[in-house]
């Protein structure tokens, strides 16, 4: 008869083959219940809700919150993807935060889809997902799926973020704007409902980090197709706003959210 080491020692090997690739979020039947229970009563599993549980580890002081933390976005997207199958998007908000490689764990994230009961999911450490309803779908173009999380794109998530997000978050904005391609995206999202006050406000916003001839772009083709649009900056005057290469500000901004990814709220 095995004794209770050994059993541990198959419980973890089981456990071992589950986290192949980097996993790290599992179903409680990804387990039996006699593996499931022994690793969670050692700490190498811990439950999130029912039926869903992380990696965990025994060295783990009460009421550490890295393995959660640092196992967030995975829980979002496997339960997520369990849940809705291919249904369901991140907010244009959240969306381009993630893009700009600001990880930060906010203290909720809302999950939009179909399928969705406009439900909150309470989560450790005070953490929450909210399960909204929405009729449709957006468009399979404006939807980038980015590790396993399914976003807006940057040009579909530009458009619909609220002017108060470039003065919130001026450094993801900028990474978002100086990693735009060209102006047709964008300019397909701003002709579909005459979106004039986010053209004009979209233009500011790229001519103070330089990329002027993307902003007469944009203004001169919306003129062209009847839109009065008046260019505005949606940044605060006193921020400082770089003007530097695309690949430059990227790589700040992607160290910076290397850093934050622990920290719990967003800015």
């Amino acid at each position: 008869m095995p004794v209770p080491n050994e059993k541990l020692a198959e419980s973890l090997a089981v456990l071992q083959n589950l986290q192949r690739g980097g996993r790290r979020v599992f179903k409680s039947d990804d387990l039996s219940r006699t593996h499931r229970e022994r690793l969670l009563q050692n700490a190498f599993l811990q439950e999130v809700i029912k039926g869903w549980l992380i990696s965990s580890s025994p060295s783990m002081r009460a009421g550490d919150s890295t393995p959660w933390y640092a196992s967030f976005w995975e829980f979002c997207t496997r339960y997520s993807d369990d849940r809705f199958r291919e249904e369901w998007h991140l907010s244009p908000e959240q969306s381009l935060l993630l893009q700009a490689e600001n990880t930060v764990i906010p203290t909720q994230v809302v999950i939009y889809s179909p399928k969705a009961a406009n439900h909150t999911i309470d989560l450790l450490f005070g953490t929450s997902l909210y399960d909204l309803k929405q009729a449709d779908m957006p468009a399979a173009p404006d939807i980038a799926v980015r590790n396993g999380l399914r976003l807006f794109s940057a040009a579909a998530a530009v458009v619909k973020v609220p002017e108060a997000f470039f003065s919130r978050n001026p450094i993801e904005t900028q990474v978002i704007l100086a990693n735009l391609g060209d102006a047709s995206d964008v300019l397909r999202h701003l002709l579909d409902g005459g979106r004039t006050v986010k053209a004009g406000q979209l233009a500011g916003a790229l001519r103070r980090i330089g990329r002027g001839a993307m902003a007469d772009e944009i203004v001169s083709t919306m003129k062209a197709a009847g839109y009065a649009v008046r260019e505005s900056d949606p940044f605060a005057t006193e921020q400082t706003i770089r003007r530097t290469a695309r690949r430059e500000l990227a790589n700040c901004r992607a160290h910076a959210g290397d850093v934050g990814i622990d920290a719990r709220h967003s800015r």
